[in-house]
């Protein structure tokens, strides 16, 4: 069903079972695809959207984004199945960097006013709360979790199943598995209950908490703790050898104090 009051430009390829509300402006470059709902007052260009999505009222899809090395290339965003956007949601095309294209993963929730910044990956099932902000080419990892009002500076990564506490922010990348709160952001544990959620047995859990307590520990440093991984967790562990990795291929460095304030 589309209301009467929407306008959408000819270019536009709408599933026939698609949902468009009052007042909604889909304009170039758009693909909406089965069961998509969008409910009102929402704008939309230059953006691929995935099955049985759910547009809220006044979010903004795919506008230029906020670089101002951007001269109108054509660039866009893409979003996967089951994913819900909710009010006031800003989620920017890409620049003229990298594969040209912002990101967002199936059964991601974007809650009230987050903003997802140029360039950036959000892997599947992806959480960010409200007011969450990402900068540019930021990659959020499967799972992770943004309390509200946080702050991520650009190009940094956020690993799978993070879970990072409101009104915190980041300027460095956020290792995989882990907790993370205060501004700046400081780690504060393992993130057990998502571990639990996604079916990972306890002798794993037990050795991802080991490699993270070196990690984090005062008496390495980051490449003696490594060294340390290897001497005493089986090789075998995948999501420890991710934790090592994701280190090893970081940019920005790795936060891993935890006496930050």
């Amino acid at each position: 069903m589309i209301d009467k009051t929407a306008i959408i430009h000819s270019s536009a390829k709408i599933a026939e079972n698609v949902t468009i509300g009052p007042y909604v402006i889909i304009g170039e470059d758009v693909e909406i695809d089965e069961g998509t709902k969008i409910i009102a007052n929402c704008y939309i260009e230059h953006a691929k959207i995935g099955k049985r999505c759910t547009i809220s009222p006044f979010s903004t899809i795919g506008s230029a984004p906020q670089d101002l090395s951007y001269n109108g290339e054509k660039t866009n965003v893409i979003i996967g199945d089951d994913t819900i956007i909710k009010e006031n949601v800003t989620i920017h095309r890409g620049s003229s960097t990298g594969d040209f294209t912002t990101r967002v993963g199936n059964k991601c929730l974007l809650m009230v006013g987050s903003h997802v910044a140029h360039n950036c990956v959000l892997e599947d099932e992806v959480i960010m709360a409200n007011l969450a902000t990402i900068g540019g080419h930021v990659h959020v990892g499967f799972g992770a979790f943004l309390g509200g009002m946080t702050v991520f500076h650009q190009n940094i990564r956020i690993g799978d199943m993070v879970i990072v506490s409101g009104f915190a922010a980041s300027r460095q990348d956020l290792l995989p598995y882990t907790k993370y709160d205060g501004r700046l952001a400081h780690p504060v544990g393992i993130n057990v209950i998502a571990l639990k959620r996604r079916g990972i047995e306890q002798s794993t859990r037990t050795e991802i908490n080991s490699a993270y307590k070196l990690l984090v520990s005062d008496e390495y440093n980051t490449s003696q703790a490594i060294e340390k991984i290897k001497e005493e967790i089986p090789s075998n562990n995948k999501y420890v050898e991710k934790m090592v990795q994701f280190i090893k291929d970081s940019k920005r460095g790795v936060c891993l104090r935890t006496d930050r304030v």
